[in-house]
Formats: C-alpha cells, structure tokens, sequence
C-alpha cells in the first residue's frame, strides 16, 4: 500500500445533514458495523469515528462527521462504526476507544476533535498498518495520521462582516465553548472582520468553560445564560463557537429577536434547531464531512491521506451559508461578505488567527 501526503486547501460545499438532537452524556460506545475480529493491519472495508465532547445529535461538529460517515457508507459501500464519548472521561478512556475500532478492522479511524491527539498518536503507534485522521490538529503526528484541519479564522471573519453590517445597535457577540487556541481562532476572525467593517462596533465575547474543563461544548443551558447576558448588553447579533452548547445561544437570541450565527453546520437546516431558523441568519461552516469522506476514500483507493490535509475558504472548506432567504435579501450585507470573501483568497487581507 503506497501512502501519500497531501498539503493543500480543499473542499466543496457541505452535504446535507441528516441530524436529530440527542442527549450529549454517559453513552456507550457503539460498533454500527458487522465486522468483528478481521485485522486492521490490512486494508479493510470499515470506517470508524469517536466522536467529540457532545456526541451524535449536537447539531454542529459531530454531526458534520457523522454526515461524512454516511456518504462513505453510501457512495463508498464500505461498513461504519461509531463510538460516543462518556462524560468525564480520561485521555486512557480515549485510549481504549480508539484501540477497539481498530482492533475491530476498522480503517481509517477518526477522532473527532482536537482531544483525541494524544490517544491517537499513542494507538497509532500500535496500528502501523491502520491509518488514525484527527479533527482540529497538527500537534500529533506519524507516517499514518492524517491531520484534517481547517481555516475557521477566514469563515469567522465572513460572519464579522455579516454580523457588522447587520447589526442595529452597533453591538455584537461572541461565545466561545471552551478558551483553547482552536476556539480563539473563530474569536479573532470573528472580531477583525467585526472591526473592519464597523471600526465603532462593539464585540462582547464570553467562554462557557476553560481547560480541562470542555462541558462548554456540551451545555446548552451555559450558552443560553451567556447569550442572555450579552443580548441585555446590548447585542443583536450573537455568534456562538461552542458545539452542542450553540444551541442554547440561538435559542436565547430568538426568544429575544435578535440574530444567531450558527457554527460547523448550516445550522438553518437542521431539524432540532427548526423553530428558531428564523433568527438564524447565517453560519459559519465547516465541512468536516468532506474532510471524514476524503479520508475513508483514500484508505479505501489505497492511497492514504498523511500529514496535514487543510481545508480553507477558497475551496468552500470553510464558508457561510446562505439558506436563510431573510440573510440573501440584505443586499449590502451579502455584497460586503462576497467582496471579503475574494479580498482573503486573493490574500489582500491577512486574517488573524489569535484575538
């Protein structure tokens, strides 16, 4: 099997979604595949991935990989097998996770998030055969770990410019699940294209938890407290990079009627978030669908992705959506995102990655 490493940006607009909410603690891990005790030393026709803080059904991150599961399953006709985290765990706990996926054959195995690193380099050091994919890092790798990463500074900067321009009182939010360099790159995108489009504007920004705490990402009562405060200080527009915990701020914004941005996923379309898609006016996505497809895809072509695999804004790997009709009528808004857009591909604006 020959492996080949892959730098580049890529990407396409995100699939579809097929979501529902779930409840986010205390699940067990679970095998959706038939396989059982084949060998992950060679090829196999299984895919796996653990999932986040907040598991299948958040409505954002997870569900992104899951929908990246889903196609391969169907486009690929390979066999899929999932495990969920569980509440509190330990970096050992991961550690087992991942070593039961490809103990079971599964290949690639994929975590989903940047907590799963340290338990990835150290399982795949055991699998040298199976290729590991971890989300949201670069810190940890090997001649058979692919690092899918994104430029999530760039799409949160689209949504500055939008919130900006439409906002009334001048005032804006951000809510970040937990303070880690990953979650502060929306921060700072979000803020320089926030200050670039309105130098008078203000951006109130609040974390749910910090390290090693990661509950931010998982309650949406902690997003809900956090929007309130921000929406009584004046905000009208709130965006929210918190995973599960998002929903809790989208739900406090259209109680108020105020606009959310969403985050990961079109968060318009998803199903558990339907009676507030009025006051969602756009999100920031990622596709981590494509980023999951194209790594099952490459183990499965013989040709496994390695090293960093990086999806940016020129591609669609990062973008805002525009499924809400209320968002695509604001004329001056769209106008301002598409001309910010093309000013960062064509590298005339050099988005910040830290605030």
């Amino acid at each position: 099997m020959r492996r080949i490493t892959r730098i580049a940006t890529v990407g396409i607009a995100s699939a579809a979604l097929a979501l529902s909410a779930t409840a986010c603690g205390g699940k067990k891990s679970s095998d959706a595949s038939s396989s059982s005790s084949s060998s992950s030393e060679s090829k196999s026709a299984s895919a796996a991935i653990a999932y986040d803080v907040g598991g299948r059904g958040d409505q954002s991150f997870n569900d992104a990989a899951y929908a990246g599961l889903e196609k391969a399953a169907k486009d690929l006709k390979v066999k899929t097998a999932e495990a969920e985290p569980t509440e509190g765990e330990s970096e050992a706990d991961k550690v087992q996770r991942l070593t039961e996926l490809a103990r079971k054959g599964n290949n690639p195995v994929i975590g989903v998030g940047f907590s799963y690193a340290p338990a990835i380099e150290k399982v795949a050091k055991k699998f040298p055969n199976t290729t590991f994919g971890i989300i949201d890092d670069t810190s940890k790798t090997g001649s058979n770990i692919a690092n899918l990463v994104f430029n999530e500074e760039q799409g949160s900067y689209l949504a500055g410019v939008a919130a900006a321009k439409a906002s009334k009182t001048g005032t804006v939010g951000f809510i970040g699940g937990v303070e880690v360099p990953l979650i502060k790159k929306f921060q700072a995108g979000f803020e320089q294209g926030v200050k670039d489009t309105n130098p008078n504007a203000k951006v109130l920004s609040a974390y749910l938890t910090q390290p090693p705490d990661f509950s931010g990402f998982a309650k949406p009562d902690l997003g809900k407290a956090a929007a309130k405060g921000q929406l009584d200080g004046g905000a009208d527009v709130i965006y929210a990079a918190a995973g599960l915990a998002g929903s809790g701020a989208i739900e406090a914004a259209s109680s108020a009627g105020k606009w959310a941005i969403g985050v990961d996923s079109d968060q318009y379309n998803q199903p558990g978030l339907a009676k507030y898609k009025d006051h969602i006016l756009t999100s920031v996505t990622k596709d981590v669908s494509l980023a999951v497809f194209d790594l099952i895809k490459s183990v499965k072509d013989g040709k496994p992705e390695s090293g960093e695999v990086r999806y940016g804004l020129d591609k669609n790997g990062v973008a805002l959506a525009d499924s809400n009709p209320q968002y695509k009528a604001m004329s001056d808004v769209t106008a301002a995102v598409e001309k910010a857009k093309a000013d960062i591909i064509a590298k005339k604006i050099n988005v910040k990655t830290a605030p």
